[in-house]
């Protein structure tokens, strides 16, 4: 597992080259786009600009993401060099370009709160249909790929600080998918799991709180998605299931957003109470006292039927970051 936390004042901005080469790597729209949005922003939009980019291959929606991005950054207040005793924290500036957050979760305790560390899933392909958790978490198959840590990624040091860390800064080891079929099949079961067979945050609460804020997530519109909290079921102690669906084998190499991941999406959902504050802002209690075990604040699309790009699912991006993203906890039972 490779952590990188670069914060954004350190990082290059992006020119009209680097774009291009994106393009002709064969990076997918969604993708270039993503990197656009939540990268410093250095770009030549004259006309004569406009026509090489066009010539290169550049789509006209990433030309408007490039448009807009220097559009916010001729627009946004220089930043000031901190004073020597400012903290890291404090002196990182939010992304001129769309002043995009790392979505938080925070406990609310009486007058004071605690944040949750962010997590990313990992991903798992079996033959087994998604009949039932018990059954997945049972799938020695499952349970193995997800131990492997092929495509694990936490994001709990970018959660800890005011300062948008994630996306490009934020790197994975190895493969994206661990590939555990003997034969090819036109549809697998797709399986996201979280580390560690438990989580090191544990409440004696059984009606917690929780302030959710995803408000300025890179990439997706806060009003798709609401919060939710699931049951995550053990996987062999070695780690916890999320949920899972069925797909094709290639899903996660699409580009095309055409993949309703959630429309049969097999979890144990928990009633909560949500209540909305404002786009991208809930405060999310359980309606009724939950039982000791594992759980997770995940964010989920308020229509089953949203679609997502299969290769912004496999690279964290955008809808695939969020939807990848998970807050766990754990409910301690009663001494």
């Amino acid at each position: 597992m490779c952590i990188v936390s670069a914060s954004f004042a350190q990082q290059k901005a992006l020119t009209n080259t680097d774009v291009i080469n994106m393009v002709k790597g064969g990076l997918a729209e969604s993708v270039v786009i993503s990197a656009i949005q939540v990268n410093p922003a250095n770009y030549d939009v004259s006309p004569a600009a406009l026509l090489a980019l066009k010539k290169a291959g550049v789509t006209q929606k990433e030309q408007a993401a490039m448009l807009a991005a220097m559009k916010a950054a001729v627009a946004a207040p220089q930043t000031v060099a901190p004073a020597p005793n400012t903290s890291a924290a404090e002196s990182q500036p939010a992304n001129p370009a769309s002043g995009w957050r790392m979505p938080t979760v925070s406990v609310l305790q009486g007058g004071s709160t605690q944040q949750l560390p962010l997590e990313k899933t990992q991903l798992a392909q079996t033959k087994a249909k998604p009949t039932s958790m018990s059954s997945l978490a049972s799938d020695s198959v499952v349970a193995q790929a997800l131990q492997g840590g092929i495509n694990t990624a936490t994001y709990s040091v970018a959660s800890k600080v005011s300062s948008p860390v994630g996306g490009a800064t934020v790197q994975q080891a190895g493969g994206l998918f661990s590939n555990v079929m003997a034969h090819r099949k036109p549809n697998v079961t797709y399986v996201w799991g979280v580390p560690n067979p438990s989580s090191a945050s544990v409440f004696q609460n059984y009606l917690p709180t929780f302030a959710v804020n995803f408000a300025g997530a890179p990439g997706i519109n806060p009003d798709d998605y609401e919060p939710a909290i699931v049951k995550l079921t053990p996987a062999q102690n070695t780690c916890r299931i999320v949920g899972a669906t069925q797909g094709k084998e290639n899903a996660q190499a699409s580009p095309a957003a055409d993949w309703e991941i959630y429309s049969s999406f097999l979890e144990e959902r928990v009633s909560v109470g949500a209540q909305k504050v404002k786009s991208g802002e809930y405060k999310v209690t359980p309606r009724s006292p939950l039982l000791p075990g594992e759980y997770g604040l995940v964010l989920r699309p308020i229509s089953k039927t949203k679609k997502f790009s299969g290769a912004d699912v496999a690279r964290g991006q955008g809808d695939g970051f969020v939807f990848g993203a998970v807050w766990s906890f754990q409910i301690a039972a009663a001494q």
